[in-house]
């Protein structure tokens, strides 16, 4: 990070490139959809390389970046929005990329595809909040950074989001 705040582009590229699965998933979870989450990671990458110069060295580079990544798609989705509000039909998507992990590997196809579903329903900022916990396994701190948040509302957050995700699933799409 040091490297990459004093210009060097090399740097910067190999801390994107770390990090780039993490903001490709951000950016589906906020788009709603993984088509163009590649060109919004792209478009904020480009507009953060200026800015890594003042960041702060004492703050994790992940959750700057991941922020930046969230800020710049939600800007996007704004503006496709108004482009085209019939194309935003989240609940009968498909969902973005599934990350692996042992709890995950456990569940059956079936079963993901009932969560995915219930996620997919919830509106964009209770599935922001959820990916960034568990798919992307950030600390209450690390999300706030990226929400732009008091480490207290990313709890309050996270608790309505997963209250609502409960209920989707109880409810089973009805």
């Amino acid at each position: 990070m040091r490297r990459a705040r004093a210009g060097d582009t090399e740097a910067y590229g190999e801390l994107v490139a770390r990090h780039r699965p993490s903001a490709l998933r951000v950016a589906t979870i906020v788009l709603g959809s993984p088509a163009d989450a590649e060109d919004v990671v792209q478009q904020a990458v480009e507009r953060m390389w200026p800015a890594v110069a003042a960041l702060d060295p004492h703050r994790g580079f992940r959750s700057w970046f991941l922020r930046g990544v969230a800020n710049t798609a939600r800007n996007h989705r704004r503006s496709r929005w108004r482009r085209a509000r019939a194309e935003l039909r989240l609940a009968e998507r498909a969902s973005g990329p599934v990350v692996e992990d042992p709890e995950g590997a456990a569940v059956s196809a079936a079963e993901r595809a009932v969560v995915v579903a219930a996620l997919n329903r919830l509106d964009r900022e209770a599935r922001l909040v959820i990916a960034l916990r568990y798919f992307e396994q950030l600390s209450e701190r690390e999300m706030a950074d990226v929400l732009g948040c008091a480490p207290g509302t990313v709890k309050s957050r996270l608790s309505r989001a997963m209250t609502r995700l409960r209920a989707e699933l109880a409810d089973g799409g009805r």
